[in-house]
């Protein structure tokens, strides 16, 4: 399946039991309400999805379960995270093999590889698979930047597409299209820049809080996209404080506590993470319940064409 690497791309939390198993159910469930809300692509595994919490046979459960259930109504992404580059390779060919349509790449973890090591790290995973591939550049948390030089050299493999914009510098989706056009899509990767990122030219945005309220998050792409800024204002800055939700440490449980007022989740997290307790849960909930009394209602925003706004 061809990936066009423009809208709105889940990053979907991975479902427990309270007896600490994979809740295939919920997770299904989830993924269904994010189809039927528009978006364009649902990525598994990422920080979101507690994967470093996940044994591997875990990971390609969710794969293959999300690619069945999917059955290529839109790509499904497998984020891969190694310490090394045999290890990346090795997870990025399994991705493939058991449904994967694309992949999510971080730069090698465990160590901060320099500028040649980060490069040559992508093109081996990019020259042993056929997978498109979404280099995701979060410096802040993974310490790592893959500047535009870096990208000039990762340019030649072709396979190597978007990039998951974290860098939260927002003049960096000017510096890319100012540098390559369109040769790599850009998605925002941080949900409280998204707008401006969109109005800056960013093809896409890969979500976290849409976990729990996915027609508003396709609603703001969608009319955005469309030229209807202040539909779209209107939204975002009534999801805004829960957009912060998003970039902090405890992002998984405060998401997860979302996904439970919208109907979409259950709170169970893996240890070491731990559910919210005390003044902390208390003020994650009084944020969620003032949106939720607050919530709004949304313009018809699906009948908007999608492949006139891919193109915009």
């Amino acid at each position: 399946m061809k990936i066009n690497w423009k809208g709105v791309f889940p990053a979907v939390t991975t479902k427990f039991t309270e007896d600490n198993r994979l809740d295939i159910e919920w997770f299904l469930k989830n993924i269904d309400a994010q189809i039927t809300a528009g978006v364009d692509g649902i990525i598994l595994g990422g920080t979101l999805g507690e994967a470093s919490g996940l044994e591997d046979e875990e990971k390609y459960t969710l794969l293959k379960s999300a690619a069945a259930f999917l059955d290529g109504k839109v790509p499904v992404i497998m984020n891969i995270t190694a310490k090394t580059t045999e290890a990346a390779i090795e997870s990025a060919q399994k991705a493939e093999k058991f449904g994967a349509n694309g992949l999510m790449m971080l730069p090698p973890t465990n160590y901060y590889a320099d500028d040649r090591e980060t490069i040559a790290y992508f093109k081996a995973v990019a020259n042993a698979t056929s997978l498109p591939i979404m280099i995701y550049n979060n410096p802040v948390d993974y310490k790592i930047e893959v500047t535009i030089k870096m990208f000039e050299a990762l340019s030649v493999c072709k396979n190597i597409q978007a990039v998951k914009e974290s860098t939260r510098d927002i003049s960096n989706i000017t510096r890319m299209k100012n540098t390559f056009g369109n040769r790599f899509s850009i998605l925002c990767g941080v949900d409280t820049l998204a707008l401006e990122s969109l109005l800056m030219g960013a093809d896409g945005w890969v979500a976290g809080l849409v976990c729990a309220f996915p027609k508003e998050t396709v609603a703001i792409y969608r009319l955005t996209k469309a030229g209807r800024h202040q539909e779209a204002l209107e939204i975002y800055r009534w999801f805004l404080p829960l957009l912060e939700l998003d970039i902090n440490s405890k992002l998984v449980q405060n998401i997860k506590l979302a996904e439970v007022a919208t109907g979409l989740g259950t709170e169970h997290v893996r240890a070491p993470r731990l559910p919210l307790i005390g003044e902390e849960r208390s003020q994650v909930l009084a944020i969620i319940e003032k949106a939720m009394a607050s919530r709004p209602t949304l313009p018809e925003y699906l009948n908007i064409n999608h492949q006139e706004l891919v193109n915009v």
